[in-house]
């Protein structure tokens, strides 16, 4: 229960890439490029999210032109690369935008993001997430990481902050 009401707090909400916008996987090439496959339906639910008035980030640890085209693609213009302290770039884009810990929320999977989870009003992150991350986040999707995951707790929020209806309202007429 307590995480629900702290999911209807959420102004600003925080992804990492590798391991939950992704299945953390990288794929490189002979020549070094690497590449990362995305699903379309975490980027429809990041867009319909952002629809209902919360600001929508990226505090990532790994640099990537890869990371700047999709989060240009999904209209995200916060936007943190080789971030080794998530904790204080979420922090600096909360005072950017006038918020507070407990009007952010964050989604990560791995021990780098800890510290933001546990700052973070509403912290989420995946199933195959470490074991101490799974520990301290207040929900862990069922989907996994890289294949709806970002989608489900994208309509967690929305329907806890009473804004389903009006997000889906254009799909069903």
């Amino acid at each position: 229960m307590k995480c629900l009401e702290q999911a209807a707090k959420v102004r600003l909400m925080g992804f990492d890439i590798d391991g939950v916008m992704t299945d953390g996987r990288l794929y490189f090439g002979p020549e070094g490029d690497y590449c990362k496959a995305f699903f379309s339906r975490d980027g429809l639910g990041l867009k319909l999210l952002a629809k209902s008035g919360v600001k929508l980030a990226i505090i990532t640890g790994r640099d990537s032109p890869i990371v700047t085209q999709r989060a240009a693609n999904l209209g995200i213009e916060l936007v943190m690369q080789g971030v080794e302290d998530k904790r204080t770039a979420m922090e600096e884009l909360l005072a950017r935008e006038n918020l507070d810990f407990a009007q952010c929320g964050y989604m990560g999977d791995d021990m780098i993001d800890l510290p933001l989870l546990r700052a973070c009003g509403f912290s989420t992150t995946v199933p195959d997430a470490h074991a101490l991350v799974r520990q301290h986040a207040c929900y862990v999707a069922q989907a996994p990481a890289g294949a709806g995951a970002v989608r489900e707790v994208c309509e967690l929020i929305l329907r806890v902050q009473g804004n389903w209806e009006r997000v889906m309202a254009p799909y069903l007429v």
